[in-house]
Order: structure tokens, then C-alpha cells, then sequence
């Protein structure tokens, strides 16, 4: 026999079952909470974080605080600069001479050396940030002066400006609330830098000058440079490490090399 169709009950329906049942008891003392409502898409603070968040890890780079066993590759960084980027970094055609003079007085115990490498331990990239310089104002800030930069064959990848964002987080957890840069008017990427980052910039004929205001350091701030500087000091030790076992697997095959053709040479 055919059997009957059944139709779903209508949520106009009464309730039914143990919720009926239990009713007659009283209101229920322990509730289940109620959902939560959920925000609206593309809305709230906590999503703009986020996506910020997946940002940053999408065009993360090691970066490493640099010390004074680094010294000889910073003067190899600068030395590898031609005319006109010394001119913009420095702001005169700094020689081999003033180049050195400016690496050796680099006190590392009081400023910070931020610093890039590629997978040969090459510094293609490089951030002073030079503390205690006094700012004006009432009541008096305290300020950090940022100066970077960056090899030919790795620019347009954005390192200068995560070195600027990783000196900011830094001066930030220091204490310090204003970032000073001093360039040239002509050195378009340290200002678009500057300017992409909030900061007020004033140009003066030739010379520019940026100010940026630094929130006050949080635990967030801490962590994140924390793990920050423990991932940069993995990478290098990893690309040591890396470059240590490329050179051992060279002169193996060298040495190969070298037998096989004096084993070739006997027989002949």
C-alpha cells in the first residue's frame, strides 16, 4: 500500500515533547546562554586587526639586530652603495674614509642597527636608529632619529619599509613617542615611506623632515618584537648553517674533482 505523505511540522507549531513536559515544572534555574550575536561581516575592529595581522605575515622578513661583531659588514653594506645613494642616505657624497669613520663610531649600546640578509649572509639592507635626541615640545618627548639603506638588486621588495616598521616598533617599546627622519626632498622612497606611515612631513628647499607620533608601548608591542627578534636570530643562524654545509659540499666535489682526474691521468 501507497503510505501516506508526512508534511515537516510547522515552526508555528507548539512546543512538544520533554520542553512541554519539563514546562509544567517552572522556569528552567540554569538557562543555556544565549548565542551570541555575531557581528556583521566586514565590520569591527577585531577584523581589521586581523587582516593586518595576515599581512604582515604574508610579506614577512627576517630582520636581525645587528652588534659589533657585525661592523665589517655594515662598511661592506655601505662600501657596495655608488655615489648617488650615499648622497641620499647621507646627505653628501660620503667617501670610502667618511664611510668607515661612520661605521666605527656606531655605539651599539646606545643606538640600535637593524639589519637584512640574503641567503649568502649578505647585508643588502640596513636601519640606524639613533636614540636620545631630544624633541620640542610641552611637556618634552623624547625621540629617535631613522636613517636606511638598501642594495640596488633588492629594492622594490619593500625592505626599506619593514626595517621602518620594525624601527618604529622598537623606539615605541623604548619609550620613545616621535620618529625623526632627515632627507633629502629628492629621496622620494624614504618619504613616501614616511608620509605612507602617518608621518607630518615639512620640506625646506633641499631637505625634508618627517615627524611621527608613536603610540605607547602594550604587551601586545612586546611580544610582537619579541618574536620578532627570536625568528630573525633563527633565520641567520639557519642561513649559517645552510652556507657552512654549501661550502663542505663544494670542496668535497673539488676534492672528487681532483682525484678523478688524477685517476684518469695514470691510466692514460
Amino acid at each position: 500500500m501507497p503510505r501516506k505523505p508526512t508534511t515537516a511540522p510547522s515552526s508555528d507549531a507548539p512546543a512538544t515533547g520533554w520542553d512541554e513536559v519539563l514546562s509544567a515544572f517552572g522556569p528552567d534555574p540554569h538557562p543555556a546562554p544565549a548565542a551570541a550575536a555575531r557581528p556583521e561581516e566586514g565590520s569591527g575592529p577585531l577584523l581589521a586587526t586581523a587582516r593586518a595581522a595576515l599581512e604582515r605575515l604574508s610579506t614577512w622578513v627576517p630582520i636581525r639586530s645587528l652588534a659589533r661583531r657585525h661592523r665589517r659588514r655594515i662598511i661592506d653594506h655601505l662600501f657596495a652603495l655608488d655615489a648617488r645613494d650615499r648622497y641620499l642616505r647621507f646627505g653628501y657624497a660620503a667617501s670610502d674614509e667618511q664611510i668607515r669613520r661612520y661605521a666605527l663610531s656606531l655605539d651599539f649600546s646606545l643606538d640600535e642597527v637593524l639589519g637584512i640578509f640574503n641567503r649568502r649572509l649578505r647585508l643588502v639592507a640596513m636601519a640606524h636608529l639613533a636614540y636620545g635626541l631630544p624633541a620640542q615640545g610641552d611637556p618634552p618627548r623624547t625621540m629617535a632619529e631613522f636613517g636606511v639603506s638598501v642594495l640596488p638588486e633588492s629594492r622594490g621588495r619593500g625592505l626599506g619599509r619593514r626595517l621602518f616598521e620594525t624601527a618604529a616598533l622598537h623606539a615605541r617599546n623604548r619609550g620613545i613617542d616621535t620618529l625623526f627622519i632627515h632627507a633629502l626632498s629628492e629621496n622620494r622612497p624614504m618619504l613616501h615611506i614616511a608620509t605612507a606611515a602617518g608621518a607630518v612631513v615639512e620640506r625646506d628647499g633641499s631637505e625634508s623632515a618627517a615627524w611621527l607620533r608613536l603610540p605607547p608601548d602594550s604587551f601586545g608591542s612586546q611580544v610582537e618584537q619579541a618574536l620578532e627578534r627570536h625568528l630573525g636570530e633563527l633565520d641567520f643562524q639557519f642561513k649559517r648553517q645552510a652556507r657552512v654545509l654549501n661550502d663542505f659540499v663544494d670542496s668535497v666535489a673539488e676534492v672528487k674533482s681532483h682525484f678523478d682526474a688524477s685517476g684518469r691521468a695514470a691510466k692514460e
